[in-house]
């Protein structure tokens, strides 16, 4: 299957680059360009691509509020580029419930890979990436959700398995790992996180792993 992307990048140089990385990939067709958020936004409105590649710095609609109305239309998965030093945007994005986070230095195969891993509904992309967000999303106290929910009894509403699978989310873990620390199927996991972030109101597997933890689980 041909994942279908939105690349939105406001340095001209930069998006060719990244277009003729994606290009490379038999898998990967770049369907549309845009050189801010609210052409971004047209974009997956009109092509309804699998998913739009995000920087967050860009001119009249910043990438963090385009990748709010993305997700919350259903439009599309939204990958986010960043720095790790510009923590609002990638805290906001997060809120806004972003699928995953590259680096912009990020190789070529990590990005092509990046983009085939959250097509596949696998959010938690480039560990090293992802827990330390975690971590320092976790050490300042910051919202996973509005509202925000850190008491343990948002858990109730999970059976133990639910938990035990957003435990793992928590560390990190892709559905592959998870199937092997928990002993099931790969669509099994699939199917139970949905079930977790569903339950939880939370948009992306990346706010499931902050909550997680958040509450020690």
């Amino acid at each position: 299957m041909t994942v279908r992307v939105v690349v939105a990048e406001d340095q001209s140089a930069v998006r060719a680059g990244l277009v003729l990385i994606l290009g490379s990939a038999p898998d990967i067709e770049v369907v549309g360009e845009a050189a801010d958020g609210g052409r971004a936004v047209e974009l997956a409105r009109a092509l309804r691509p699998d998913l739009v590649l995000m920087d967050v710095q860009m001119p009249r609609m910043d990438g963090v509020t385009a990748t709010g109305i993305v997700v919350s239309e259903g439009l599309a998965d939204v990958l986010v580029l960043t720095t790790f030093d510009l923590d609002a945007y990638v805290f906001g994005a997060l809120r806004a419930g972003a699928s995953g986070f590259l680096l912009k230095n990020a190789e070529a195969r990590e990005l092509i890979e990046a983009v085939r891993t959250v097509a596949r509904g696998e959010g938690l992309i480039a560990p090293a990436v992802t827990r330390r967000l975690i971590a320092e999303f976790a050490a300042t106290g910051r919202p996973v959700r509005e509202p925000s929910g850190t008491d343990p009894s948002v858990l109730d509403v999970l059976t133990p398995r639910e938990r035990e699978v957003l435990s793992t989310l928590g560390q990190g873990l892709s559905n592959a790992e998870i199937a092997v620390r928990l002993d099931m199927a790969e669509a099994t996991v699939k199917t139970h996180v949905s079930k977790v972030l569903g339950k939880l109101a939370l948009r992306s597997r990346v706010q499931a792993a902050v909550l997680a933890q958040e509450l020690g689980v």
